[in-house]
């Protein structure tokens, strides 16, 4: 009986002592993909996914691809081997990533893409999207109307393998080509990039410049300071809070908001719902619309959202 007893409490003190050995359980984990931080849109991203994910009880693993196919397979392999219940993706390609997307629903790990769209369905569980048509012909009507219909005019593109870019631009010119004063003398890609931007401005100085996002306008307006061409129209796309200092300023005009704090937060939710309840969405691809903001509203803005 005693022999039994001590033996019972040596195995019951072992077992304490490899509890406090080994780490605690860690949470259901959830993968962030996005762009580079440096863009303020996709750390408003991250931001918003992460802070969303650990309100449901979550753990994050945020991640950056720099928009680098080849380097977001990796981390989707990075989050399969740390068994990820679910990926938020902001993508590297629309082509590139259908079949990293697929790798992951391969492995059973649903993937949740945000802000651009890949060139398949059936591979994400959702893509949400901002509407970039819509919100495109927004800036392009301020345009025209800051312009006063006429007068030479620069567009910057973002990135060729983005399809944000693409739509964006077909966007402005569904609206602008409508009106035979205005003459785009120069189409220039800038890859999303101030400096870049900066860069191509220096040497095509026009009236007026309407960018595919935030930051290709903040580099532009820099370029056209620094050559004391402040009475140029600049007009951008992502509603980022440099922008609405900007706006607020005296210095870009306008710009679109697409609510990226919000829609990262809609796929976390969406992706709870499928973890937990193994519920899709009623729609794979789902649009949200955006926001022109001018001088009027400019002043709500906060980290891509409208304050009441």
């Amino acid at each position: 009986m005693k022999l039994t007893r001590r033996i019972t409490l040596a195995a019951f003190a072992g077992v304490l002592a490899l509890g406090t050995a080994m780490p605690a359980y860690a949470a259901d984990l959830i993968a962030i993909i996005t762009p580079s931080h440096d863009n303020p849109f996709f750390k408003a991203e991250a931001v918003g996914a992460e802070a969303k994910a650990k309100e449901l009880g979550y753990e994050a693993l945020v991640l950056v691809h720099d928009d680098d196919a080849n380097k977001q397979s990796e981390l989707i392999d990075t989050a399969i081997g740390r068994g990820a219940k679910a990926i938020i993706l902001d993508n590297a390609g629309a082509d590139a990533t259908v079949a990293a997307v697929q790798k992951a629903k391969d492995a059973g790990i649903p993937s949740f893409l945000i802000d651009r769209e890949i060139n398949a369905t059936g591979v994400a569980v959702a893509q949400i999207v901002s509407n970039n048509y819509q919100g495109a012909q927004l800036g392009a009507q301020e345009f025209v109307k800051l312009m006063g219909e006429k007068g030479n005019f620069v567009e910057l593109v973002g990135k060729e393998s983005d399809t944000n870019a693409g739509i964006r631009s077909k966007g402005y010119h569904d609206v602008i080509d409508d009106y035979p004063d205005l003459k785009m003398v120069a189409q220039q890609s800038a890859n999303w990039s101030q400096t870049e931007a900066y860069s191509k401005m220096e040497s095509i100085l026009q009236e007026g410049v309407i960018s595919g996002n935030d930051t290709m306008a903040m580099g532009a307006y820099a370029a056209l300071a620094a050559a004391n061409r402040k009475d140029v129209i600049v007009v951008g796309f992502d509603g980022s809070n440099d922008v609405r200092d900007s706006i607020t300023s005296g210095g870009i005009k306008a710009t679109v908001l697409q609510p990226a704090f919000a829609q990262a937060q809609m796929a976390v939710e969406q992706a709870n719902d499928f973890i937990k309840n193994k519920k899709s969405p009623e729609k794979e691809k789902q649009l949200m619309d955006c926001v022109l903001v001018n001088g009027e509203n400019a002043a709500k803005l906060e980290t891509f959202a409208l304050k009441n």
